[in-house]
C-alpha cells in the first residue's frame, strides 16, 4: 500500500504509468460505448487505485440486465451500488447514493465476478516447463504442503482468465509422493502482488484410480491409507510432543501429521478427488470412522448415479462440466446431464477445470456453464437454467469454500467482484468490457491481446517493438 508516507517506488510508479498507458484505448473504447464520465477519469481512477489498492471508489452501474449469482434468474434494467469496495445493493429500483460515479450500462450485462472452482492457476505457466509448474512435489511432505507461497500473480494465464470475468479461483494441489496432494488456496486474478484470498483454505486428497496408484496399486491399499494418516493425525492431536513420526510403522513426519490435524476435527474442509459411483459411496462411509470431516467431492463424473446419497450427506460437488465420455474405467457412467441430475437431486454443484488445462483455461467457465443450459433443449437430457447455471461458476464454488458470505455474488456486503459484459456472458460471443476486482477497475490486456494488436495491422519496415512501457 501507498501513501503520504510510503511513496511508490521508482519501478512501481512505472508499472502503473505502464498499466495505465495500456488501458487507455481500452476505457476510451468503454466510456464511448457505455457513456462513461470521461477515459480521462477512469484512468485516473485505475491508477489511483493501483497506487493504493486498499481504496476503492464509489461506483453505481445502471440499467444492466442484472445476475445476483444466487441461482436466481437475470434481472432486467438492474443497478449494483459498489462503495469502499463492497457490494452494497443491488436489483432493481436501487437508490444511488449522492456523489456516487456511475455508469449507464443499458443493453449490457452485469454479474459477480466469476469463481472457478478447480483450478491450479498461478501454479502453473507451462506445464511442460518445469520450472514454471509448482502443482506438485516429490517431497518427503505431503499434507503440509502449502500452494500459497507458490502462486505467482504475473503468470500469463492469471491475466488471461481476468480478461475472461474470472475474479477469484480455488487452487488445487497435485499429489506427488502419496494420496495427500496438500493445502489448497483461494485466490483473486487482480493486478497487484496479492494474491490470496484464503490460505489453506482446505486439503487435497486423491482416491479412486489415481489414489490407488498413488496408495501402491489399489483402492483397499489407498482407504487403509487413508485411515492409517487420520488415525495418527488423532494421535497427534492428543499429544503432539511424545508423536515423531520417525518409527518404521508411521506414516506421517511430524508436519505432515500437525496438518491433518484440522481436517480429523473438522476445522478444514477435506477435497476428495473421486469419479465413479461405487468411490463416491466409500468417501462418504469413511465419515463413520472420521465423522468430523468435512467433505467436498471432486470430479464425481457418475454422481448422478447416487446424487439422492451425496444430497442426504450435504456435500458439496465439484464438477467438471459435460464429462460425457468414458476417457477411464471410473467414468464408464459419465453423462452430459450429470451436473443437471445432481442439483435436481437436491446437490450443491459447482464447476471447475477437471483434467482440462487446470492452470490456463480457466475462461472456459463460461462455456461450461452455458452448455448446461442448452442441454435443455436436447431431448432426454438434464439441464440447469441460466441462473442456475451461473451459479455453478459464481456463488456455489464461493460457498464449498466457505465463502460464500464473502464473494460470488452481488448479494450486499460481498466483495466488489462485478463484470460488465457487453452480451449474455453465457454466449461464447461476448466478452466482458469492463472487471472490478474488490471495486478496483482491472486492466483487460494481456500477452494475447498485445499479440493480436502487434500483428492484427502488418505495414512494411520494421515489425514493432515486442514490449513497450
Amino acid at each position: 500500500m501507498s501513501d503520504q508516507n510510503h511513496p511508490l517506488p521508482p519501478f512501481a510508479l512505472s508499472l502503473s504509468k505502464g498499466l495505465a498507458e495500456r488501458s487507455r484505448s481500452h476505457f476510451a473504447r468503454l466510456s464511448g460505448r457505455l457513456r462513461l464520465p470521461s477515459a480521462r477519469t477512469v484512468i485516473a481512477g485505475l491508477l489511483f487505485a493501483i497506487s493504493t489498492p486498499a481504496l476503492a471508489q464509489s461506483l453505481a452501474i445502471t440499467g444492466a440486465t442484472l445476475a445476483i449469482g444466487d441461482g436466481s434468474e437475470p434481472i432486467r434494467n438492474g443497478t449494483v451500488v459498489i462503495t469502499a469496495g463492497k457490494v452494497t445493493a443491488a436489483g432493481a429500483g436501487i437508490a444511488i447514493p449522492p456523489g456516487t460515479k456511475t455508469i449507464d450500462a443499458a443493453g449490457k450485462w452485469v454479474t459477480p465476478g466469476l469463481v472457478s472452482g478447480f483450478s491450479r492457476v498461478g501454479l502453473v505457466e507451462v506445464p511442460a516447463v518445469n520450472e514454471t509448474n509448482d502443482a506438485s512435489a516429490r517431497s518427503p511432505f505431503s499434507a503440509a504442503i502449502d500452494v500459497a507461497p507458490a502462486i505467482n500473480p504475473l503468470a500469463n494465464p492469471v491475466a488471461i482468465s481476468r480478461t475472461a470475468g474470472i475474479t477469484r479461483a480455488v487452487v488445487v494441489p497435485s499429489t506427488g509422493t502419496g494420496i495427500f496432494a496438500g493445502q489448497g488456496a483461494v485466490v483473486d486474478l487482480g493486478a497487484d502482488m496479492n494474491p490470496i484470498t484464503k490460505p489453506r483454505a482446505f486439503q487435497y486428497v486423491e482416491m479412486g484410480e489415481e489414489g490407488a496408484k498413488d496408495a501402491g496399486g489399489s483402492r483397499p491399499a489407498a482407504i487403509l491409507t487413508f485411515k492409517t494418516m487420520l488415525r495418527e493425525a488423532q494421535e497427534y492431536a492428543k499429544a503432539p510432543a511424545s508423536y515423531d513420526g520417525r518409527s518404521k510403522d508411521a506414516l506421517l513426519n511430524r508436519i505432515d501429521a500437525e496438518a491433518l490435524v484440522p481436517v480429523v476435527t473438522g476445522a478444514m474442509p477435506l477435497m476428495v478427488h473421486v469419479e465413479s459411483g461405487r468411490d463416491i459411496l466409500a468417501v462418504l462411509a469413511l465419515r463413520q470412522d472420521f465423522p468430523a470431516l468435512k467433505l467436498i467431492l471432486a470430479g464425481a463424473a457418475e454422481g448422478w448415479m447416487v446424487a439422492p446419497q451425496i444430497a442426504a450427506a450435504k456435500v458439496p460437488v465439484i464438477a467438471g462440466g459435460l464429462d460425457d465420455l468414458p476417457s477411464s474405467f471410473e467414468k464408464l457412467a459419465a453423462t452430459q446431464s450429470n451436473v443437471g441430475r445432481m442439483v435436481k437431486a437436491g446437490v450443491a454443484v459447482s464447476m471447475g477445470l477437471m483434467d482440462r488445462d487446470e492452470g490456463l483455461q480457466l475462461r472456459l467457465a463460461t462455456q461450461q456453464a452455458g452448455n448446461i443450459v442448452a442441454l435443455n433443449k436436447v431431448p432426454g437430457a438434464t439441464g440447469l437454467s441460466w441462473g442456475q447455471a451461473l451459479r455453478t461458476i459464481s456463488s456455489a464454488p464461493a460457498e464449498a469454500m466457505g465463502l460464500g458470505d464473502r464473494i460470488g455474488s452481488l448479494k450486499a456486503g460481498r466483495a466488489g467482484d462485478v463484470v460488465l459484459w457487453d452480451g449474455d456472458p453465457l454466449e461464447m460471443t461476448s466478452a466482458p468490457l469492463a472487471v472490478w476486482i474488490d471495486g478496483i477497475a482491472q486492466p483487460l490486456d494481456n500477452r494475447q491481446t498485445k499479440l493480436r494488436d502487434r500483428y492484427a495491422t502488418p505495414e512494411e519496415g520494421e515489425l514493432p517493438k515486442a514490449y513497450s512501457w
